[in-house]
Order: C-alpha cells, then structure tokens, then sequence
C-alpha cells in the first residue's frame, strides 16, 4: 500500500474506504492512544506543566498494528476530526508513531462525502499545534482540579467524592435552581376571563378576552364580577398588524440537542451518539459546532430543493451568523451531507433525527411567514381596566409549511392564540359569561438535560464537545439525578357570572408533574456548599467562561499555554493550602426538623454513613434511630411529619408458616426478611407500601433460587467433595469450602475431573 489513512472510530473508517481507491488502506486509532498517567497527578508542575502520557494497556495492539503499518507506506494521512481533541488525536499519533513530517499530512473536513476527502486530500497540512495546547491546557488544567480537590472533599465532606471545574459550576446552577424551588411559596389568585361576541356577527364568534388586572382574593373578583352585572362592554381598538416570523437558523451542537428533547424526548448523550452515527455513516456534517454557518455550495443545494418542493416563492436564501458567546468552530452547522437526500436508511430514531436536521436546513432557507396579529381592546364602563384579547392568523406559511420550531414548555398561565372576529372600534359587544378562576404562582422549573445545556451556553460555559459528558459526569457522580415526579391534586375556586347571576364552583386541578428532570442530590448540595465557600473562585461563572476564552486564545496562538496554566495554579493552589488548614463546618449538613411527639427526642437529618438520613436522637442510655431518606426526598426541604413515616420501617407485613414476614431499608436497598433469610426487594417495589402477597412471592422465589443453587450442575465419581453449582452470577466449582469461578465460554457440561482440577490449582488465590 501507498498510503495509510489514520481516522478515529472504525466506522468512519469503512465509510472514507469507500471512497478511496486501492492505492489506500484506512485504519480507526479508537480514539485517543494515550492519556494522562493514571497514577500520580501525571503533570510535571515544576518544568512547564509538562503532561506525562501513556499509553493505555487496551491501546498497545492498535498502537503496534498502526506502527507497523506506518512504516510500510510511503505517506500517513492524519484524518481525525477537525476540532481540538481531533487535532490533540493526530499529535499523539505523530509522537507514538514516530512519523517524520516529510511522509505525514494531516486533513480535515466536516462530511464524509467523496468530494469532502478528495478534496481534503487535494489540500494537506501539518498538525496544529495551537488546537494542540489548546486541548492539552484543558486537559491538564481539569486534571490540575480534580486531583488538588477530590481529596479535600473526602477529608472535609466524604469519602470517595470528586471534583472537577466544568461539572461543579453545572452542579451549581442545579442547586440554585432547587433552592429556588425550595423556597417559592405558592400563592393564589383569581384571573378574569369573558366570552363575547359581536350583535352583528351572523356566525356568531365567541372569543375570550382576558381582564388586564389579577385580584389577590375572592372577595375582590367577586366585588369585579357584581360591577360587570351593570356594565356595558364597548370596542375601545381593534387593531391588525401585519408581522414577519422568520426560521429558525441550522443547528449547531446545543440547539439540536434542544429540539431533538423537545420533540422526542431524547438525551443529550443519546442524540450526541445517534448524531455521531450519521456523520460517520456520511449522512450529515460534523456534528460538535457552534456555527450557524452553512457553505456556497449548500445554499445553493437548498434553493434548489425549495424551489423543487414548493415553488421558487418560497425560496429565500440567507447565510446567519453565530452570536454564541465564544464561538470556536470554524466549520459549518449541522446539516445533511446531501441535501437533496430527504429520507435514509437506518434505525427509527436515526430518521428521525436526520428528518429533523434536514427540515430544520431547509427551513432556515424559506421566506418568513406572514402573521396577521389581532389585539382587540374592550372598555368596561365605570371601569379603568380592560379586557384584552389576542389572536393570529397566518397569512402566508412560508417556511412553517415545512418546521416550526419546539418551545420550552415553561408552564405559564395563558390562552392559546385564536382567531379573533372582525369587530368595530365603538362596537357595544354581548358576554355570555365571564369567569374568575383561582390560580397559583409557579415555581421555576428544573432543568431538563437541553435546558441546562442551554444555560450553559448563554454562561459561556464548555464547547459542544463537553456539553454531554459533563451531564453524564455529574449524574455519574452521584451530584445530580434525573427525576420524574407525578402530579399532586389540588381544589381551586371559580366564580362564574353568567347574567345576573353569580356562581361559585370548587375544582380539582393537577399540577407539580415533571418528566426527565434534573435534581441535586443531598451530597450534590453539600459538595456545592463546601466548594462555594471554599472555593469561589472555580465555582465563579464568569471565571469559568473567561477560562474557556483563555483555551480560545491559545488556539489562536495569541498567548502561550503553560503561562495560561501558571496564571491559574499560583492562586488556585494557594486556596487548596488554605482549605486543607481550616475545619469544615458540619453545621450545614446537620438540620433540626423538630420533636419526635412519641419520645420527645429531635429529629434531625444529615449525611450518614450510607447516604442521606434522618435520626431520632438518643437520650439518657436510648438508642438512636435511623432511617434512610426516600428518593427525592431532600434534607433541605424534608418536613417533620414526612421523617417520622420513615421510621415506620421495619414492618410486620403478616406471617408465613409461623414466622414473620418483615418488611425494611439495609444497606443494600429495600428488603423482605423471613427467619434467618433475606430476599431484596425488586426496584418497583415501595418498602412503605408493598403488600403482604407480593412478600410471599418474593420468599418463595428466593426459596426455589436457593433450592436450584444446592442442587449441583455436575458431580464427579473421582472426588465426591468437587462439584460445579450454579450460582447468582452463573456457574462455578466447589471443592473443600472453596469457590472457584470458571473461565468465560466455558460450559460446564463438558467440563471433565482433570478440567476442574486445572481450574483449582491454576486459580488466584
């Protein structure tokens, strides 16, 4: 072979050798070769920062595979992907390999077409070491942090906590957004809502129209609704103004994972990975950007498909400009590698993911639509306030007859937009009914996964390469975890005027359900605490996005990486110093609920040994009580009376064969206890509710789990005491009080006496 193609994953690899000719053989490194040393800090401080790698054990056979092709060809192509890390990729491969710059040529492109790799190939160049150090000073500057802080945490909060600068500000923002949660009290008021028409109108178009004044209590809108019994409703302004509504711009790596939770409730890790598909299988652009940016070429390509779908009136080509704080990416945002392709191949929530990218391409390319907005002003005689109703009609669809973009759903009081009757200013209209409805405040919704990737990005804070792995992290962790709560019941009042008559109504309304929603845990909140007073500085949001315009720098080649790193570590290790010397306050983890009305002891909830707990105080020789919190419930916002039910554990759920069936919470999780044996409760199953029926079935199928692993899978005549059993995690040899596991795809019915023997002698100890 001529050449040696050396790309990151093996199935972009299939998809350039394709493309290329016989004179090229394309080979996958699987990411990065080598990393940071595992043991030690792995940074020489003292000489410039220098970065120790190695090479990871998993790596060696590629390593070598790559080192000896590299030397039978007579040129190495460096084709990994086009932003940092990819860059950081192709270094570390001219090191390892030992490639000499004459044989090397690094390329880059954005899709996996055959005119994207021609051309690449068309127009080499050498690695960048700019994107290099840029890579290497975050790398060994998130190394820096998490190895100076995660022992600090473990003297100061718990063992086997850890750090790091970009989750932590995450965590943060979740934690604020809790205690603002925490400390919203809900309050009530009534909103006005009537129900006109026109005398004149044939149709007879009943519209709503809201009362621009909200009243605090019932007393207030009712005193409102007996002074609209003797008012007249007249046509202050009936206003039409002609808007534009333009299209969204193509997506970049935050605003698809935006839209794709939005509309299909996907991950952000889940669409990274199925995005990642597709631009290997060579279906749409790279998809780590922070580009609106789309190429002559695809404009072009877009024109034409618009004009072909639905007339050249449609058409509206535009090119839009990233205002992303710190935007990196110099290529193009995320669309379809062919633009003319509508549909692919490939699983379900790949097509949909490539239907949305392709819709979204070519509705930013389509003229804006036509709105006619409609505001009517009603006066109320004797009265200052007004009811106001909106409504819209589309004049021209424009792009929306292909897209419309998904909104948060922020859960806020409002009608939906309608289509309001034509009506004259001075027009005296009728009410069939107006109706004050109790309503409540909203607290500020958690973060979903795309809404905090979202903030994120507003902040400045991470690239579109970090976005994912930094919610995997923190939920990884144990800081924070994705939650679904169902919907809580409560009465509202509605007064209905109808006439002359008034009539009060009571109603049951749902609220507080959430979906795949981000909460803190109660070591995520105490981990937050100590690090915010002790460490401002890298909980600091500006600090950590003016962090990321320094890597931006370096990129640039405007300042040098080591002294970035220097400017960082002097202040940075100086607070670690101060930390290690100062006691950390448990008085923050600690927090009184009240009295146990029973015993007369506090009640307090904390971080125990096992996780999050409330306990009820000895006293004068008693025994302390314990009891593990429920998930989501928090030790900032437990109440006194939801505590105690915790301590309704163990229970006495009934008897079996004389014996008692208990019901409680171990170290393990929740369980069923029967004499002398223990079986775990399965994860659907509420140790506070669970029934009497469900305890029996549990017993009796650990009791035929426990009889089947007695009975042995095989016995030998040459020695009565070996035999091989099947156990919890599948079968194994017992011999002399000993067990031995088997080798894997070893199957023990053809396993002989010698076999076994083998497997004994041979085992570690």
């Amino acid at each position: 072979m001529e050449n040696l193609v050396i790309v990151e994953s093996p199935a972009k690899a299939k998809t350039i050798e394709r493309f290329l000719g016989k004179d090229y053989i394309v080979k996958s490194s699987f990411g990065h070769i080598r990393d940071l040393a595992k043991k030690g800090l792995g940074i020489d401080i003292e000489n410039g920062f220098a970065p120790c790698y190695e090479i990871s054990e998993e790596k060696k056979k590629v390593v070598d595979e790559l080192s000896k092709l590299s030397k039978k060809v007579s040129t190495v192509w460096l084709a990994s992907d086009e932003d940092r890390e990819g860059e950081a990729i192709a270094w570390h491969l001219t090191e390892v390999l030992g490639l000499p710059v004459d044989r090397t040529k690094r390329i880059v492109f954005h899709e996996i077409t055959k005119n994207a790799i021609l051309n690449a190939i068309e127009n080499p160049r050498t690695v960048d070491l700019n994107l290099v150090h840029a890579q290497q000073a975050r790398r060994v500057l998130d190394r820096i942090v998490g190895f100076e802080l995660s022992p600090i945490l473990w003297k100061k909060v718990k063992p086997a906590l850890s750090a790091g600068r970009v989750q932590s500000v995450a965590v943060r923002l979740i934690v604020e957004r809790e205690r603002d949660i925490i400390a919203h009290n809900a309050t009530s008021y009534y909103r006005v809502v009537g129900q006109f028409f026109s005398v004149g109108d044939e149709q007879k178009i009943i519209f709503k129209a809201e009362y621009s004044q909200r009243f605090a209590t019932k007393e207030e809108a009712q005193a409102m609704l007996e002074r609209c019994k003797r008012a007249t409703f007249t046509v202050v302004s009936s206003e039409v103004k002609p808007m534009k509504r333009y299209p969204a711009a193509p997506f970049t790596t935050s605003t698809l994972q935006q839209e794709a939770a939005r509309k299909f409730g996907m991950s952000v890790s889940q669409t990274m990975s199925v995005a990642q598909r597709l631009y290997e299988q060579g279906l749409i652009t790279y998809m780590r950007t922070d580009s609106v940016n789309l190429s002559k070429v695809a404009i072009a390509a877009c024109k034409d498909e618009v004009t072909n779908l639905f007339g050249a009136k449609y058409s509206n080509p535009r090119n839009y400009t990233t205002h992303s704080k710190g935007a990196q990416e110099a290529h193009e945002a995320i669309r379809p590698s062919y633009i003319d392709r509508r549909e692919i191949d490939g699983t379900a929530v790949e097509k949909r993911l490539y239907e949305l990218i392709w819709k979204r391409t070519i509705a930013s390319q389509m003229v804006p639509a036509d709105i006619d907005r409609t505001t009517i002003t009603i006066a109320v005689s004797g009265d200052t306030e007004h009811f106001v109703a909106s409504g819209e009609s589309v004049s021209f669809d424009g792009f929306m007859r292909l897209y419309s973009e998904s909104v948060e759903d922020e859960g806020q009081d409002g009608e939906q937009t309608a289509l309001l009757p034509h009506v004259n200013n001075g027009e005296t209209l009728q009410v069939q009914s107006i109706v004050a409805t109790e309503r409540f405040t909203q607290p500020p919704l958690r973060y979903n996964e795309a809404s905090l990737v979202k903030r994120l990005e507003e902040l400045g804070i991470g690239r579109p390469s970090t976005y994912a792995p930094t919610i995997s992290t923190i939920m990884t962790r144990g800081y924070v975890e994705k939650s679904t709560r169902p919907s809580q019941k409560r009465n509202f009042t509605a007064l209905t005027l109808r006439g002359n008559t008034i009539t009060e109504k009571v109603g049951t309304e749902s609220y507080g359900a959430e979906k795949h929603r981000l909460s803190p845990t109660d070591i995520g909140m105490v981990v937050n605490d100590y690090l915010e007073a002790q460490f401002a500085m890298i909980m600091d949001y500006n600090f950590t996005a003016n962090v990321e315009k320094e890597f931006d720098r370096i990129a640039d080649g405007d300042i040098e990486w080591g002294e970035m790193i220097r400017t960082f570590y002097d202040p940075f290790h100086k607070m670690v110093d101060q930390a290690i010397g100062i006691q950390a306050s448990t008085h923050q983890q600690v927090r009184v609920l009240g009295v146990d009305p029973q015993s007369g002891h506090t009640v307090k909830a904390r971080i125990g040994r096992y996780g999050p707990m409330v306990e009820i105080e000895a006293v004068e020789g008693d025994k302390p009580q314990y009891a593990s919190l429920k998930k989501g419930q928090l030790i900032e916002s437990i109440t006194l009376e939801e505590a105690l039910e915790l301590f309704a554990l163990p229970r006495i759920v009934g008897v079996l064969d004389g014996e008692e069936l208990v019901v409680g919470i171990g170290k393990f999780g929740g369980y069923v206890r029967h004499g002398k044996m223990f079986t775990s409760l399965a994860k659907s199953d509420d140790p506070y509710t669970v029934s009497y029926e469900r305890a029996v079935e549990l017993i009796k199928e650990q009791k035929q789990q426990n009889l089947a692993a007695s009975i042995p899978l095989k016995s030998f005549a040459e020695d009565k005491t070996l035999v091989i059993k099947n156990g919890r995690y599948g079968a194994y040899i017992a011999y002399k009080g000993k067990n031995y596991r088997l080798p894997k795809n070893s199957k023990p019915e053809t396993l002989s006496y010698e076999d076994c023997l083998k497997i004994v002698n041979s085992s570690k100890k």
